[in-house]
């Protein structure tokens, strides 16, 4: 790997929440794996969300929607698999293929793996417990977890910070991946079918090199690894357990789940790595084993249950008035100049970004191989998701400088056209508008996840 290209994705990868600040133009944006999160910014709790646009259109252009969604497979996507919403009229559709071998074509309604979209039901999840009296959302995480978060990060860092990314605790992605910027190829085979605990991950995240302040929004798995934790201490259940009978089983989803074995239950997709082109051809990742993940990034789900998960949650289905409350006061997830409205703010485990055609809330998600992204309007009557099967499919020069990216320019223009109600996709040369912030996209993993996001 070359020197400039290899420290640049070394910077990305060690600081997964770091992302530009601005979108000049959505073909020079890395949509990345694991992580979540944009440049740091000074958090203020306290600050509200900006009111979330509602939108004026009617009804679903289904022509409009299936062309903006193959230009997406036409830009060089291999498959893709969506659902948009509104109100109670639904379209959704599929492009490309999920098998570059037999070329069998995808479906809309694959199951898939949604990467970081897993922390807003992690989220959810501790969110309860708040409601039961059983966690203070400004008490010290030493509190809860003295064997793990200890000295001051246990005295200062609060189960708050813990959710919306601002605890300063670094990521384990790195680490926990040993030789993945000299081999990806090597490194991700070897650990395809390791089984890693959640402590062993937590361990490794407080060790890694802190991105930035506490205080200052930094986007870091291991955040969410933490507070998988802090739900078994408190409910003396598996995190996952808990999720799937009080969040999952409370939305009536019936295709999410944490999967149990490597494979993935139902109809699927390969999803395919690139890294950037050092894994040439892209392999198959789809049978991996996602304790790596665990409460920050292991879930299934298909594009309908998502589209689902996300009406109820904002309808306040799932948590009470307060609890809502709080998961949507947001702090500024990158940096802006003075003056400047940040164009992405993160909440408790969801965020709300700023797109040409107004505000919308959701997450999004990014494992080896999977990209997904889940938004909606603010009171959840317009919505999309969609699945993708390749990842880091973006290139750059020898100087390490992004190449123009046809794919991520379609896959964005997508996204604003089926929430917008668009009658037709914007050119693919068309450039986003200035000071919107790219997508999450978490290997932030893990989301949307990690390598650059």
């Amino acid at each position: 790997m070359h020197e400039p290209i290899r420290q640049d994705l070394l910077m990305r990868l060690a600081s997964p929440g770091r992302r530009p600040a601005r979108l000049a133009a959505v073909a020079s944006v890395t949509l990345l794996s694991l992580a979540v999160g944009v440049l740091p910014a000074q958090a203020s709790p306290a600050a509200p969300a900006p009111a979330a646009a509602v939108s004026a259109y009617a009804g679903l252009d289904r022509a409009a929607l299936r062309q903006s969604l193959d230009a997406f497979h036409k830009a060089g996507m291999y498959g893709a698999y969506s659902s948009v919403r509104d109100g109670s009229d639904r379209w959704r559709g599929a492009t490309g293929i999920a098998d570059r071998d037999t070329e069998r074509p995808t479906r809309p309604d694959f199951e898939h793996r949604i990467g970081s979209i897993t922390k807003t039901f992690t989220a959810v999840a501790v969110l309860q417990q708040v409601d039961k009296g059983r966690i203070d959302l400004d008490a010290p995480v030493g509190r809860y977890l003295p064997e793990l978060v200890k000295g001051e990060r246990g005295r200062k860092v609060t189960v708050r910070m813990l959710l919306n990314h601002t605890s300063g605790i670094g990521d384990y992605i790195v680490p926990a991946f040993p030789g993945l910027l000299e081999d990806p190829g090597k490194s991700l085979d070897a650990h395809r079918l390791r089984r890693i605990a959640p402590e062993e991950l937590a361990r490794l995240g407080l060790a890694a090199p802190s991105p930035a302040k506490r205080g200052t929004h930094s986007y870091s798995n291991t955040n969410y690894i933490l507070a998988g934790l802090l739900l078994k201490k408190v409910t003396g259940q598996n995190p996952e357990t808990y999720i799937t009978r009080h969040v999952i089983r409370k939305a009536g989803l019936k295709h999410t789940y944490f999967p149990r074995t490597p494979r993935i239950n139902g109809p699927h997709s390969k999803m395919y790595e690139s890294f950037y082109g050092y894994i040439d051809p892209a392999r198959d990742y789809s049978v991996y084993d996602m304790s790596w993940a665990g409460t920050a990034g292991a879930m299934v789900s298909t594009v309908d249950d998502l589209n689902d998960f996300y009406r109820k949650l904002l309808g306040g289905k799932l948590l009470g008035a307060d609890e809502l409350r709080e998961m949507k006061t947001t702090v500024p997830a990158h940096e802006t100049e003075p003056g400047e409205e940040a164009g992405m703010r993160y909440g408790l485990g969801i965020y709300t970004l700023k797109m040409p055609s107004g505000w919308y809330w959701g997450h999004d998600g990014g494992v080896f191989g999977a990209g997904t992204w889940s938004l909606s309007t603010g009171n959840g009557r317009r919505q999309v998701s969609i699945g993708w099967n390749l990842m880091k499919y973006e290139r750059f020069d020898e100087q390490g400088k992004p190449k123009p990216d046809p794919i991520g320019t379609a896959l964005f223009q997508y996204i604003d056209g089926a929430l917008a109600g668009a009658k037709k996709p914007a050119p693919r040369s068309s450039a986003a508008a200035p000071g919107t912030p790219a997508p999450l996209m978490q290997q932030r993993l893990v989301g949307p996840e990690q390598l650059r996001r």
